[in-house]
């Protein structure tokens, strides 16, 4: 069973950092193209960042490039979201995502870590 483990949120004051981990529990990690999508109260649920199984680019929203990187790690099955220079816009829900790249309809999300960014 596929899962997906977030961590890394909470509360920091503008301009601050975080770094977010996902360790997935994927057979083999490298069958997926992984991403960050984020809800803030009230709001649809958004693209953040996304890093296709290659490893070779990277994908962001306009809203978080140049302050966000998303990165992975095969050797330990974890994706990782450093974010810096936080703003109030970017308090939400944070969701690991996991698309296996061989079936479109298969697509999993973890439960989610809140990220709160006060001014």
């Amino acid at each position: 069973q596929v899962q997906l483990l977030e961590s890394g949120g909470g509360l920091v004051q503008a301009g601050g950092s975080l770094r977010l981990s996902c360790a997935a529990s994927l057979r083999t990690f490298s069958n997926y193209d992984m991403g960050w999508y984020r809800q803030a109260p009230g709001k649809e649920r958004e693209f953040v960042a996304r890093i296709p199984w290659t490893g070779m680019t990277t994908y962001y929203a306009d809203s978080v490039k140049g302050r966000f990187t998303i990165a992975r790690d095969s050797a330990q099955n974890t994706l990782y979201l450093q974010m810096n220079s936080l703003i109030p816009e970017d308090t939400a829900i944070y969701y690991c995502n996991a698309q296996d790249v061989r079936s479109l309809s298969l697509r999993y999300w973890g439960q989610g870590t809140q990220v709160t960014v006060s001014s």
